[in-house]
């Protein structure tokens, strides 16, 4: 079954840097659309950044554009979320998740709405990350 693994999460300072790492198991890695997510106490889960299945493209929620990264190591089974210039506001459970399909459409809309890149097929358990002086 498909199994994901969220691991790298801790605490780290504003301003500091932190890497995560998701191992995947249980399916063909290498033909899925991958991405992270993270949920904040009291607050519902928030899509944060999505990759294409061949890391051709890659998405990210405002708040985190020009300081965290998604990639993918294919051959290894890895999802990574590199994240730099963390900001207190970061701090979250963050999840990794598998999509049914290789591209999503990510970021895109139509006059009815918008698609929604929760809409993961699988999520992780999570890893904590903490921001805080």
């Amino acid at each position: 079954q498909v199994q994901l693994e969220e691991s790298g999460g801790g605490e780290a300072q504003p301003g500091g840097s932190l890497r995560l790492s998701c191992a995947a198991s249980g399916f063909t890695f290498s033909n899925f659309a991958m991405s992270w997510a993270r949920q904040a106490p009291g607050k519902g889960l928030e899509w944060v950044a999505g990759i294409y299945e061949d890391a051709s493209k890659s998405f990210y929620t405002d708040s985190v554009k020009g300081r965290f990264t998604i990639s993918r190591d294919n051959a290894k089974n890895m999802l990574y979320l590199q994240m730099n210039n963390l900001e207190p506001e970061d701090s979250a459970l963050y999840y990794c998740g598998k999509y049914s399909i290789r591209q999503p459409p990510f970021g895109f809309c139509n006059r009815a709405a918008c698609y929604d890149p929760l809409m993961a097929e699988t999520w992780g358990q999570g890893t904590q990350v903490t921001v805080s002086s």
